[in-house]
């Protein structure tokens, strides 16, 4: 199995345009203004408080989430629900953890952002 793609080394194949020139990295740009797509509806199974419904809504509208399709609501939605544990103060080792790996594969962190090839640009 070849070794995976390292993007800190330049001649990486992650660094390599479509025709693999090695012209530069591959990049994402994703607008400062943000997602104008519908907002999906929430998932059901349990009554969602106001404040998870606007964090929802301000991660739907987030410049990541024009990379994102239906397919990750149930991460975003464990986000909420990680977010809202670790905020109150009641999260588990295991919750912090799970927040932290959701954000970075969702994009949302700096970290995130580099090793899915994303930026945020204005357009």
């Amino acid at each position: 199995m070849p070794a995976p793609a390292n993007r800190g080394k330049p001649n990486s194949r992650a660094y390599r345009g479509p025709g693999g020139s090695g012209s530069g990295p591959v990049l994402l740009e994703l607008p400062a203004s943000g997602c104008t797509l519908e907002v999906p509806p929430m998932p059901e199974g349990r009554e969602w408080a106001d404040h998870e419904l606007a964090r929802w809504r301000e991660l739907w509208e987030s410049p990541q989430a024009t990379a994102w399709d239906e397919s990750v609501r149930g991460i975003v939605a464990s986000l909420i629900v990680y977010e809202g544990a670790v905020w109150a103060g009641v999260a588990s080792a295991w919750q912090a953890m799970e927040m932290r790996h959701a954000s970075d594969a969702l994009g949302l962190t700096p970290k995130g952002m580099a090793a899915l090839g994303w930026r945020i640009v204005d357009r």
